[in-house]
């Protein structure tokens, strides 16, 4: 599927991310499988996952495009850092590799633009996972075929919100060509809907759908009483 047929897929579209953080009860690759499935009936457009084995094991699983990445520890750039973790992501059947892509030093000395060239070359496409307008701009610049507001709000100098960056979504969707993929702490069908308005291409929501654990919890903090 090239860049502009897969785009075309997602336009307006849900992409469901499935994942469970480390420790979860969820975190096993069956469960992952069946959050996909779930996902597939409820009417989602594609599946966002991490790590090689869960991705593999949907990609089998879901006739949707599947959007790959890899978490590699929990602190600077973890989201796919090195062309390495990419690469096994497309091996795995990623029809696009989420890398981090934001100024910060990747582990390996690599640059953004090296990850985005290795993943074309094997096939597949990149999806920018950036926190400011800038880094946005530059991942576009770059050749990655989406951009995505996924670390907004998660790294060191870019504000702290309770909901999506909408701000950044509109200013991304201003200055760049390639499609803007809304993602990170969107909570409610209406939040998913003001970033479509906002010039968003697609919509990416993962604890909201797919995370009981975290749900719970917050509902649990709601109702508790001093």
């Amino acid at each position: 599927m090239t860049a502009q047929e897969l785009a075309d897929s997602l336009r307006g579209k849900l992409i469901v991310s499935c994942q469970a953080p480390p420790g979860d009860p969820m975190r096993e690759t069956g469960t992952l499988v069946r959050l996909a499935r779930s996902a597939v009936a409820g009417g989602g457009a594609a599946i966002r996952a991490n790590e090689p084995e869960v991705v593999a094991a949907i990609a089998e699983a879901v006739d949707l495009p599947v959007i790959g990445l890899w978490k590699d520890g929990d602190v600077g750039v973890y989201i796919t850092p090195t062309v390495r973790h990419a690469l096994a992501l497309v091996e795995a059947g990623a029809d696009v590799v989420a890398a981090d892509a934001t100024d910060r030093p990747r582990p390996d000395g690599s640059t953004f633009a090296e990850l985005v060239t290795a993943v074309h070359e094997a096939g597949a496409l990149v999806m920018a996972d950036i926190s400011t307008l800038a880094e946005g701009v530059a991942a576009a610049g770059q050749g990655a075929d989406f951009v995505s507001t996924t670390l907004s709000g998660y790294v060191p100098g870019t504000p702290e919100q309770s909901g999506p960056d909408l701000g950044l979504v509109a200013a991304l969707a201003a200055a760049i060509d390639v499609p803007v993929v809304a993602e990170g702490r969107i909570n409610t069908p209406e939040d998913a809907a003001e970033a479509l308005v906002r010039g968003a291409h697609s919509v990416v929501v993962g604890t909201a759908i797919t995370a009981p654990t975290a749900l719970t919890a917050r509902f649990v903090a709601g109702i508790a009483r001093p």
